[in-house]
C-alpha cells in the first residue's frame, strides 16, 4: 500500500475528513431552498415510522436532508475504507452506521456480511430506528437488488423511495453518477409511495416488490430533477444512447 493511501486510511485523517464532510453538508442544507414533494409527505409517512428509506447509490451524500430531527436513524455502510469515512460523516450527522454490503443475488448476501447486516437492520427497525439503505448494489447502478426487499419482508416495515437533489451540485464521473450539492441552490426532496412486502411473500411477490422499489426510485428521481430544472445524470438511457460530447460534469442553476 502506498504512503498516500496509508495516510488516507489512518484513523485521524478519516475522522477529520468525515467531520469536515458533515459540516459541509450542514452548510449545503442550511443554504439550500428545499421543496418537499408531496408537501404533506411527513404527515402521511409519519404514522408508518420507522420505515426503510431507499436511495440509489450516488445519492448518499444528501439523503440525510430528508430525515426529520426527531427520527432516530441507522444506515447501511460498506465495510470498505471509503465506507469508514462515510460512517464517520454519518455519525456527525446523527445517523448510526451498520456495516455490511449489498449483493447482486440473494445467494451472495452472506459472503459480504449481508446476513449479519440484515439482522442488525431488522433489530434497528424493531427498536424504532429508521433504516437508510441503497437499493442498488455496487457496480450495478439503479437496478434494485434483493437485499432491501428481504429486509422489508423480515422486518415488516415499508420501503419508502427517497430522492434528494440540488440545482447547484457537482456530478462525478463515477459508475453510480454520484452527486454532492453546492451551497445556495434550490433543492427537492421527493418521497415516493411506500412499498409493503408481506412476511409470507414468495419468489414472485418478492420480484414484484423489487420492481416496485426500483420504479418508485426512478419516479422519485425524475420528479426531483424536474423540480430543480436540471437533467438527472444517472437516469436510465435507451440502449446505445451516448452522452453529449463535451458534457459538463458540474451542474449549475438552469438558464431562465
Amino acid at each position: 500500500m502506498g504512503l498516500v493511501k496509508r495516510i488516507g486510511r489512518s484513523r485521524a485523517v478519516q475522522e477529520t475528513l468525515g467531520f469536515l464532510l458533515a459540516r459541509y453538508l450542514d452548510l449545503v442544507q442550511a443554504t439550500t431552498r428545499f421543496q418537499m414533494d408531496p408537501p404533506d409527505i411527513y404527515d402521511r409517512v409519519g404514522p408508518q415510522m420507522p420505515v426503510i428509506a431507499a436511495m440509489w447509490h450516488g445519492q448518499h451524500f444528501m439523503v440525510t436532508f430528508a430525515k426529520r430531527r426527531q427520527d432516530p436513524a441507522a444506515a447501511l455502510v460498506s465495510r470498505s475504507g471509503d465506507g469508514e469515512f462515510n460512517a464517520i460523516a454519518l455519525r456527525h450527522l446523527g445517523v448510526r452506521a451498520i456495516r455490511g454490503s449489498g449483493a447482486r443475488k440473494a445467494s451472495q448476501i452472506r459472503d459480504k456480511g449481508g446476513v449479519r447486516a440484515l439482522i442488525a437492520m431488522s433489530r434497528a427497525l424493531a427498536g424504532g430506528e429508521m433504516v437508510v439503505m441503497t437499493a442498488d448494489v455496487p457496480k450495478v447502478s439503479r437496478v434494485c437488488g434483493p437485499g432491501i426487499v428481504a429486509l422489508a419482508r423480515m422486518s415488516g416495515r415499508p420501503v419508502c423511495p427517497v430522492a434528494v437533489v440540488s440545482s447547484r451540485r457537482i456530478d462525478f464521473n463515477s459508475w453510480d453518477h454520484a452527486s454532492i450539492g453546492l451551497p445556495f441552490g434550490r433543492g427537492a426532496i421527493v418521497i415516493g409511495e411506500p412499498v409493503h412486502v408481506p412476511p409470507d411473500a414468495d419468489e414472485t411477490a418478492m420480484e414484484a416488490a423489487r420492481l416496485a422499489v426500483e420504479q418508485g426510485l426512478d419516479a422519485a428521481h425524475a420528479r426531483a430533477y424536474a423540480l430543480v430544472g436540471t437533467p438527472d445524470p444517472g437516469a436510465k438511457k435507451p440502449p446505445g444512447a451516448q452522452p453529449p460530447a463535451g458534457a459538463d460534469t458540474r451542474a449549475g442553476e438552469p438558464s431562465s
